[in-house]
């Protein structure tokens, strides 16, 4: 078959495949209802000539022969009657609720006689219906007379649910099927009683035999309610008008005709002495199996037919199925016409676009089911591209029902062997959001070259190798370069000769990491001018992902005049920092040494400041044999706090010069530091009388001493802590500064510090304060204490306690006395 042919057969196809994927009936359901509703009525009658053969006396009528042996009951009649009227109204169509009504009612007095019957049966009394219309006056004598055959009540308790099954919808067919098979089973066996002459077919025992009128009409039941309904269940199998329904009836009624004439055959032929026995057994068997071999046989021969025929319109079948599935799992619209602009077949986007189904479209031309417009510009465009035979694709927009799109249409013949085309082809595909989309980026690429052409600084954009891809028009005044010659040249060329090495480390170590951050650096990198000159820059880099490709972004700023500015800026600093250095150290003054009371001490100004900040210490000689130790620190940095520093520094020695106690003293200079607006100064004051072996000390809110007796381990010296000077009101009530006189033996060790030594961010005071004691011990610890060892353990405390001391951001004092024994040098 030709491309030509197959195209225009695809809708029929597709309605093949429907056809053989249901199994059809055809008349074969009509004439099965029919025969349905005559073996009912037929079994109808034959249970009506039974009542009249009791009513009338005629012994044919009840038995079905001149001399039956087994009557029909009057009973039996009755129910034979009442069942078959109700399988003629279930087979009525369409079913209506007053059919379905009368066929209930009409089983349901069946079922009554018959499950009374095997009750009877059962409990071996008599409920009074065996001889409730008529005695009984058969000539055979039975254990119940007038009662029916317990078989023929079988048979009409299932009839009677084949029709209540058939007549119920929620139930499948087969249901009602098997029963009426049941039914046919029944009534067969009387039959083959008759045929083959053996009264133990028709009876149970002592029981009534089934007469041969009720099996004929059983057997006309069974077969009414197997049909129903005829094209459902087992008996839409044999109804099929297909090839399958053929070969089920012919084989079905073979095996119902052909068994029992054979055994007929061979009874006879026993009966009349032509062979005995065993012979007829063996006759019996090879006539079964040879027209049961020519049945086989005969179905093969069909089959194999089927299969063929089957395989042939199977595999065009697939074929258009593949080509269906094709256009319909494609997103764009697809459709075949024929030379006159007809429709040959569309995929479900066709429908989906235009609203209309497959069937309102097949078969028709452009004008019957596009719009005018389009229908007119869509036959000019097929007329165009058959006139050229060759495929034309376009873009082109189109006003569409779901409204306007911009589409790619795509036109080509389909011709046939010859090389004629026979029909239109074509691909319609949505591309609005891609035009769209082109257009963004379009617009976007536009944004983004006057984004890079605004950016105050030289912008580059390389590759992953470092080529330029894109330079904005600052890279000109920067490098003395105009953009487009700097575009496809290695950037390194940007970099003085001597520093391109360097420089290209960098960037390489940047594109090996894994996840490269933007950063900025300023530091060592240099750019190279046109001119030869070379010039500190300030470089921001980053990576972006474009394309599957990775790109660097460089944007470069010339930060000559803020070198200019960093170094002038640093010098004047330096300047500042000495200056400030100077006047701390000058507000500060250098403590004296005596030579009776060796001491060391350290001050290490903040780093985070000029220098200049409020800690301050002294060592006052007073009379006979007493010193004093001062130690403050005045809250806040600069020059304020130094010059308060150095006015508390001046007033605290001049008191102590006059003897005054240290609670005295403390209270003196909270009144100095009271008429200082916003000040608050932390402060020690310590008398030592080496005379008496003790200590008198006053604190200010002070951070507490540490004291290292001879024969012990450093510990806090306990004394009570007052409030910081300048927190009393000056013309109020003030709380009185406390001081405590403590034991101190010769020899021992005392540290005065801020608290600049032990405050930390995220630390605990109180544990560095314990840090500040161990170390103090461990450092003195079989020492003898002169200046020297207090030097190294200065140093050691400050090692520790602050281990880096070019970060710290505090100003830290520290001051450590040792007391000498009797032997030390009085002072003079």
């Amino acid at each position: 078959m030709t491309r030509k042919q197959q195209a225009p057969d695809l809708p029929s196809a597709r309605g093949a495949e429907q056809a053989c994927a249901l199994p059809f009936y055809g008349p074969a359901v009509a004439a099965a209802r029919t025969a349905a509703r005559c073996a009912a009525l037929l079994a109808a009658a034959l249970g009506a000539a039974g009542l009249c053969g009791w009513i009338f006396d005629v012994g044919v009528l009840r038995s079905g022969l001149p001399h039956g042996r087994a009557d029909m009951q009057a009973n039996t009649a009755v129910a034979l009657l009442a069942l078959g009227l109700s399988l003629f109204m279930a087979a009525r169509s369409p079913a209506t609720r007053r059919t379905t009504a009368v066929a209930r009612a009409a089983a349901g007095l069946s079922a009554l006689i018959a499950v009374l019957t095997v009750l009877e049966y059962l409990t071996g009394t008599g409920f009074g219906i065996d001889r409730l219309l008529f005695p009984d006056t058969a000539q055979v004598a039975t254990a119940a007379p007038g009662r029916m055959a317990p078989n023929t009540a079988a048979a009409l308790v299932l009839g009677s649910g084949a029709s209540w099954c058939a007549g119920t919808r929620r139930l499948p067919a087969w249901s009602a099927q098997v029963l009426g098979l049941s039914v046919l089973s029944l009534g067969m066996l009387r039959l083959y009683a008759f045929a083959y002459a053996v009264p133990e077919l028709e009876r149970f025992g002592a029981y009534s035999g089934m007469a041969l009128n009720t099996g004929l009409a059983l057997v006309l039941l069974g077969m009414a309610a197997f049909l129903l309904p005829p094209d459902e269940g087992l008996a839409g199998l044999l109804m099929n008008a297909g090839t399958t329904g053929a070969l089920g009836r012919r084989m079905f009624a073979t095996i119902l005709v052909v068994p029992p004439l054979l055994g007929w055959a061979v009874m006879a032929g026993e009966n009349a002495g032509f062979f005995g026995t065993r012979l007829g057994n063996a006759l019996l068997v090879c006539g079964h199996a040879i027209v049961f071999s020519v049945v086989v046989f005969a179905t093969l021969a069909v089959g194999r037919r089927v299969e063929v025929a089957h395989a042939r319109a199977e595999w065009q079948v697939r074929q258009n199925e593949l080509l269906q599935a094709l256009m319909d799992h494609t997103p764009s619209v697809v459709f075949i016409k024929d030379l006159d602009g007809r429709f040959l077949a569309v995929n479900t986007t066709f429908e989906e676009t235009l609203g209309l189904s497959r069937d309102e479209v097949l078969g028709r031309r452009d004008l019957d089911v596009l719009p005018p417009g389009l229908a007119r510009q869509a036959r000019s465009a097929d007329l165009m591209m058959l006139a050229r035979r060759t495929p034309v694709q376009r873009e082109e927009p189109l006003a569409l029902p779901g409204g306007p799109q911009v589409v790619l249409t795509t036109l080509f013949p389909l011709s046939d062997a010859s090389g004629a085309p026979y029909a239109v082809g074509g691909v319609v595909t949505d591309i609005t959001d891609r035009v769209a989309a082109q257009r963004e980026v379009e617009r976007a690429n536009q944004r983004f070259l006057a984004l890079l052409e605004s950016a105050p600084d030289a912008t580059l954009i390389t590759d992953g190798h470092g080529t330029v891809t894109m330079a904005n028009a600052q890279v000109g005044p920067v490098f003395g370069h105009p953009p487009e010659d700097v575009v496809g040249t290695c950037v390194i060329d940007l970099v003085p000769a001597r520093r391109r090495r360097r420089h290209r480390a960098l960037l390489r170590a940047y594109l090996r990491q894994r996840d490269p951050k933007p950063m900025i650096l300023d530091r060592g990198l240099y750019g190279l001018h046109g001119d030869g000159g070379e010039f500190p820059v300030e470089l921001s880099i980053s990576t972006l992902r474009a394309q599957g490709e990775t790109l660097v972004l460089l944007t470069v700023r010339d930060i000559t005049e803020r070198r200019q500015i960093e170094a002038e800026r640093a010098e004047r600093y330096e300047q500042q920092r000495r200056i400030a250095y100077t006047l701390q150290h000058s507000l500060m003054g250098e403590p004296p040494r005596l030579p009776y009371l060796p001491s060391a001490h350290r001050y290490l100004a903040s780093e985070q400041d000029p220098g200049v900040g409020g800690d301050w210490f002294d060592i006052i000689p007073l009379d006979g044999e007493r010193t004093g130790l001062v130690i403050g620190d005045v809250m806040g940095r600069g020059l304020e706090a130094a010059a308060v520093m150095g006015q508390l520094r001046a007033a605290s020695h001049a008191l102590a010069r006059t003897g005054i106690s240290p609670s005295r003293l403390m209270t003196g200079l909270d009144v100095f530091v009271g008429d200082l607006p916003g000040q608050l100064v932390t402060c020690a004051y310590l008398v030592l009388d080496q005379a008496e072996h003790e200590v008198t000390l006053c604190s200010a809110g002070h951070l507490p001493v540490i004291v290292r007796p001879p024969d012990g381990s450093a510990c806090r010296l306990r004394a009570p802590v007052g409030v910081p000077l300048g927190v009393n009101d000056v013309g109020g009530d003030r709380l009185p500064f406390e001081e405590t006189t403590q034991p101190l033996p010769a020899g021992s060790a005392l540290a005065l510090y801020t608290d600049g030594l032990v405050e930390r961010p995220g630390t605990d005071i109180e544990a560095q304060i314990d840090v500040l004691t161990r170390a103090l011990d461990d450092t003195l610890k079989g020492t003898s204490g002169d200046a020297e060892d207090l030097e190294r353990a200065a140093a050691a405390l400050i090692e520790t306690l602050i281990p880096d001391t070019t970060a710290h951001d505090d100003d830290v004092t520290l001051l450590l006395v040792r007391v000498p024994g009797p032997e030390a040098e009085s002072p003079g």
